[in-house]
């Protein structure tokens, strides 16, 4: 729990970021297309962020052995050259999003309405890609050594910056220009460039021993660059299969009634606040592991994962609960006519959500289990499998085929989460993650 909660925090703080910042968006001139246009622009940098994700999970994975063996010196090497490939990954997903960015817009489906306020956010995001990458890595490396103080405490001043710089830069506050969406993108950058500020000024302060930044190039060590990326690679694709499954079923839904894909996209911001304490819980599990491992300790694995099951099955059945039992409180948040088909679509659909959190309890207390190992190949093994051959046949076959509309297609989520955990647990029992990383 004491390495949980700064992760719970920071994710949290995440979210909260981009709902202020739209929110500020929304009180500016033209506001319709300026949040079409950011909305479409999230989407693709989501796509840009998901081999930097990919990265960090080999990052926690190998650092966290290197800790757990008591090598200092190891999880040096493994900080300095996991810097270098993440500044690289910054410049390349800076100049290839800048150069795709309009025929990407274009194949997402965004109108000439929208592209251009989306193009105005998404180039000047794209350039402090080095610096939003560069967050993402000491976050992870710090967490693979048990230190998630430090990542939460730097997020809360950033995100201070971030909200003082973007009340200033869209609304035109404390004699800055009125920017708009272009305010957005510039706030957010600058208030990102600060935080590594901070959190290397932090580092080369021995706020955390093993982890000193060094500012010198050093030669690519590719035998450690190849297995960052073998066990980081699975992971970017586990999170692009599980985007995919969402979008198919979305299309399913727009067929039968456009109201249903707006409840459907109510249920997943609340799914986002709600799951976050169990990917707390979940990343912690896997810095714990990774850190067993290490010291030749398969038992204190296995008991950190009963520990963080038994956390992570109690905190989101509790959240379940409340969703199950306050479902139509909180889509009212959200300003839904309570007399509406919207209203009780989204009702449904995030009882469904609080009755399946149990279950994604444990899926995501084994992920965490499997990413800190290294053994994220069977993670997206799973994954795979049971989108394209449970997740999306049943969701069909109980929509269409048996004519349960909505229903069925949102009642597929959680008999495909036994699915998953079943195999998990499997996998598991025959210990091959233990010799993965």
């Amino acid at each position: 729990m004491q390495l949980a909660w700064p992760i719970i925090g920071l994710n949290v703080l995440q979210v909260l970021a981009i709902a202020i910042d739209t929110a500020m968006v929304g009180r500016t001139p033209g506001a319709e297309s300026s949040l079409t246009g950011l909305s479409y622009a999230a989407q693709l940098i989501f796509l840009l962020m998901v081999t930097m994700i990919g990265l960090s999970v080999g990052v926690v994975a190998l650092i966290s052995r290197a800790k757990g063996a008591g090598s200092n010196e190891r999880v040096q090497h493994i900080l300095h050259q996991s810097l270098q490939l993440t500044f690289l990954l910054g410049l390349v997903a800076a100049i290839v999003g800048n150069l795709f960015a309009s025929p990407l817009l274009l194949a997402l489906g965004a109108s000439p309405e929208t592209i251009a306020p989306a193009l105005v956010y998404l180039r000047l995001i794209l350039l402090g890609a080095p610096f939003i990458y560069t967050n993402i890595l000491f976050a992870s490396a710090l967490r693979a050594v048990g230190n998630t103080r430090l990542p939460f405490l730097v997020a809360l001043v950033m995100n201070g910056l971030n909200v003082l710089f973007n009340y200033g830069l869209i609304l035109g506050h404390f004699g800055l220009p009125q920017l708009g969406i272009r305010g957005a993108a510039i706030g957010t950058v600058a208030a990102e460039a600060c935080a590594v500020a901070l959190m290397f000024l932090m580092l080369r302060l021995h706020e955390s021993p093993e982890l000193r930044p060094k500012t010198r190039f050093a030669a690519i060590d590719l035998p450690l660059t190849r297995k960052l990326f073998r066990i980081g690679w699975p992971a970017a694709a586990d999170l692009l299969v599980f985007n995919i499954g969402f979008l198919v079923i979305v299309g399913m839904l727009g067929r039968i009634d456009q109201t249903y894909v707006a409840a459907h996209g109510i249920g997943l911001r609340v799914q986002s606040l709600a799951f976050v304490p169990g990917l707390g819980v979940s990343q912690a599990i896997g810095a714990l592991v990774g850190q067993a491992l290490g010291r030749g300790d398969e038992m204190e694995a296995r008991r950190t994962l009963r520990a963080g099951m038994v956390m992570s099955i109690t905190i989101m059945t509790v959240l379940g609960l409340g969703l199950i039992l306050q479902a139509g409180a909180v889509v009212s948040l959200f300003g839904v006519d309570p007399g509406s088909h919207l209203h009780k679509y989204s009702i449904e659909w995030i009882q469904i959500l609080g009755a399946a959190m149990p279950l994604a309890g444990m899926y995501v207390a084994f992920t965490g289990i499997l990413r800190g190992s290294g053994a994220t190949m069977t993670s997206l093994r799973v994954n795979f499998v049971v989108t394209f051959l449970a997740l999306i046949p049943t969701s069909y076959l109980l929509g269409f085929t048996f004519h349960w509309g909505a229903l069925g297609i949102w009642l597929a989520f959680p008999l495909t989460f036994i699915i998953k955990v079943v195999w998990l647990s499997a996998e598991y029992r025959r210990g091959k993650w233990v010799n993965a990383a």
